[in-house]
């Protein structure tokens, strides 16, 4: 079973994309002002906050919400999913699809299986993180309920204590981005059932949407600003945050 050249290096770009874009973002965020960089500062100020409250009704309304979102996404991974597998029994129909579009690659029975196998492998790995992200979630809500309530807010234990529950979130929210950014990538993995030169160039376009989202839009502009503000009354607090 031998493939076209271009397909090959087509998913080896798509793969170099999403790894590096990956890595490079971790990196990047340690020292760039980010969404991820700057909502993980805003946990810890909620939770220092949260130290000192008698009633966490609000709290509890809060993450029940994020819970909600990320089940949805993980109930419609599992749509997606049957979809796609239901496809591999209609590789005929779908090539024949494939045909009818204009500028697309002569379809190889083989490749369009792969391809396929392709968008399941994507769509498998969302659901996993998906699914850790609201383990991790509901791991955060039992540190929440054990949290002592300290309405000083002068108990240095209790900061570390909130600390380590916003860095539970923060570890939540990383397998919640993953998750979503799998989705971000498998509408690139669509263009290669058009021909793979599209594939290429959704892949990049797909890093280019990313990289402006999370380091360069308006959203980080305002967190970042935000952050300040939060910096300025934790010091005044005395609260040191965790870069």
């Amino acid at each position: 079973m031998t493939f076209p050249l271009i397909d090959l290096l087509a998913f080896i770009c798509f793969v170099v994309c999403w790894l590096g874009y990956t890595n490079f973002s971790k990196r990047k965020a340690k020292t760039t002002d980010c969404i991820s960089r700057c909502l993980h500062m805003h946990r810890i100020h909620w939770m220092n906050q949260l130290i000192g409250h008698e009633v966490r009704v609000a709290e509890a309304a809060l993450m029940a919400n994020i819970e909600r979102n990320i089940a949805f996404f993980a109930s419609t991974t599992l749509l997606v999913l049957a979809g796609v597998l239901t496809l591999f029994a209609q590789v005929d129909r779908l090539e024949e699809v494939i045909n009818s579009i204009p500028l697309a690659s002569d379809p190889n029975h083989a490749l369009v299986q792969v391809k396929l196998g392709v968008l399941v492998g994507i769509f498998v790995m969302a659901f996993f993180q998906f699914t850790w992200a609201m383990r991790q979630y509901g791991f955060l809500n039992v540190m929440i309920g054990a949290a002592p309530i300290d309405l000083s807010s002068r108990n240095e234990n209790l900061f570390a204590y909130a600390r380590q529950m916003a860095t539970v979130g923060d570890q939540a929210a990383h397998s919640y981005n993953y998750g979503l950014r799998s989705y971000y990538f498998s509408m690139a993995a669509l263009c290669w059932f058009w021909n793979p030169y599209a594939f290429i160039v959704a892949s990049i376009l797909v890093v280019y949407t990313l990289y402006r989202r999370e380091f360069k839009s308006r959203a980080v502009k305002a967190f970042t600003a935000a952050q300040k503000h939060l910096e300025i009354e934790a010091k005044s607090r005395g609260i040191d945050f965790i870069k």
